[in-house]
């Protein structure tokens, strides 16, 4: 029988996948399955992002103050789960593009992130629900760990 590692994986996770987890939207079960057991990565930046998204939520309608609130408290706590890289200027002009998209600029600092990430130790896999997301990923060379 072979030789079973306790080592555990590091996951990428962007910021569609952690507010899928966050606020229960569509999605939310398959990222809680892959992420069991696994060391989660990500830019610090993932906060700016989701801390952005549920302010808007809220302003829209789309969640309401209760939400809102325990979102915020859990996004709080939730810093503490995660190996974080700041986006500093050496992530800036690494000239990492994928080969045919040009991400927004958030999602290419989650690429060159994760990239960073990769070189660093290693990835299991880079966790995304956005489709132009996984697709730009993919063409960094990044293994997408859901099929969107």
């Amino acid at each position: 029988m072979g030789k079973v590692s306790n080592k555990l994986g590091r996951v990428y996770v962007d910021t569609s996948a952690y507010l899928s987890l966050l606020l229960g939207e569509p999605g939310h079960a398959r990222v809680s399955v892959i992420l069991k057991r696994k060391i989660l990565c990500s830019s610090s930046f993932l906060f700016l992002e989701a801390e952005r998204n549920l302010v808007r939520f809220a302003r829209e309608g789309v969640i309401d103050a209760r939400t809102f609130q325990a979102a915020q408290s859990q996004l709080l706590q939730d810093m503490s789960i995660f190996i974080l890289r700041d986006f500093t200027t050496d992530l800036c002009l690494t000239s990492i593009f994928p080969a045919v998209l040009l991400p927004r600029s958030s999602d290419l600092a989650h690429l060159r992130t994760a990239k960073w990430f990769e070189d660093e130790g290693g990835l299991d896999g880079f966790l995304t629900l956005d489709k132009k997301q996984a697709q730009a990923a993919r063409e960094l060379g990044l293994r997408c760990l859901l099929p969107v």
